[in-house]
């Protein structure tokens, strides 16, 4: 089965930046979403942004848009969501997510079936 390790939450102040990491311990497909979502404290989950394993598409939400920056290294199928200009409504468990998609793109992936366990990420004002 999948498995999805994250690491690099953490706290931060406002305006700073943040890493996430994302390694799968076997997921060697052509058409494969791999991304991160975040739900905070009384909200909905929400998808962050995402890329496709062929030609390396991404999505991201509006809220994230200029600030995050999603990555890959095929090599090491791990996944990376840079986060800069860090913002206190960024607050959130951030998860990892993954599953075959075979549409071309990722766009209205919403339900993944692979999850990693969470990283929590503070942002504090």
């Amino acid at each position: 089965d999948v498995q999805l390790v994250e690491s690099g939450g953490g706290s931060v102040q406002s305006g700073g930046s943040l890493r996430l990491s994302c390694a799968a311990s076997v997921f060697r497909y052509s058409y494969v979403c791999m991304g991160w979502f975040r739900q905070a404290p009384g909200k909905e989950r929400e998808g962050v942004a995402s890329i496709y394993s062929t030609g390396g598409s991404t999505i991201y939400a509006d809220s994230v848009k200029g600030r995050f920056i999603i990555s890959r290294d095929s090599a090491k199928n791990t996944v990376y969501l840079e986060m800069n200009s860090l913002k206190p409504e960024d607050t959130a468990m951030y998860y990892c997510a993954a599953g075959l998609v075979y549409s071309g793109s990722c766009l209205g992936w919403t339900r993944p079936r692979y999850w990693g366990q969470g990283t929590q990420v503070t942002v504090s004002s």
